[in-house]
């Protein structure tokens, strides 16, 4: 059995709070950018501005569609107090939210600047899965999303009191068992990069293998 005892939250100042799970979507994001840079540059003609462009815009795209999601998933607790639903600082981000937001916004201003943007959510798809992988890293420090209760060697108990996980029994690593899902899809997308047609199709791919999944 494995005990985890780290406090999740690194600092409060004010009306912020900033935990382990915040910090690593932010490296997350970091990695992502860096990753899909050095691709355009290595392994495609595509241009880094408009790769810089995207992300400007892609980023609170994606942001939003997280929250927006996580509010109508969780509408019975926001609807008593609509202020709470611009606290982003207390956490509610769902990912399937975070793609399609910022999916659609990269679509929207690929409209407008009129320019295709399918090679382009291609090739960053590998670094979205890698910034989920990195943002997972997060979530297993803090103990969330709870999983079923095991006996196996690799189970998992929180022992601080500030974990959302804390004095639950011991249970499946589940988010530890997607980050290892998403390190698999990550080499699985990289070996088919630049091998379908048409553009947009390796996103498409990365859709099927992460639900499924």
């Amino acid at each position: 059995m494995i005990t985890i005892n780290i406090d999740p939250i690194l600092f409060r100042l004010g009306l912020l709070t900033v935990s382990w799970h915040s910090l690593l979507i932010v490296v997350g994001i970091v990695a992502a950018v860096v990753l899909v840079r050095w691709l355009v540059m290595q392994r495609s003609r595509l241009s880094v501005d408009t790769l810089y462009s995207i992300t400007i815009w892609g980023i609170p795209g994606g942001v939003i569609g997280a929250r927006l999601v996580a509010v109508v998933d969780r509408w019975d607790f926001y609807v008593g107090g609509p202020g709470n639903a611009f606290a982003i600082w207390e956490g509610g981000l769902a990912i399937w939210g975070a793609i399609l937001g910022g999916v659609l916004t990269i679509v929207i201003y690929g409209w407008v600047k009129k320019f295709p943007v399918g090679p382009y959510i291609d090739i960053m798809t590998p670094g979205l899965i890698l910034a989920q992988a990195i943002g997972r890293i997060g979530d297993i420090i803090n103990g969330e999303h709870f999983s079923t209760e095991t006996s196996l060697p690799w189970a998992v108990v929180y022992t601080h009191p500030e974990s959302p996980a804390f004095g639950r029994v011991p249970t499946h690593p589940a988010v530890a068992y997607e980050l290892l899902m998403d390190l698999v899809i990550l080499g699985i997308l990289w070996r088919l990069l630049g091998r379908f047609r048409p553009n947009g199709a390796l996103f498409m791919i990365y859709l099927i293998l992460y639900s499924v999944g």
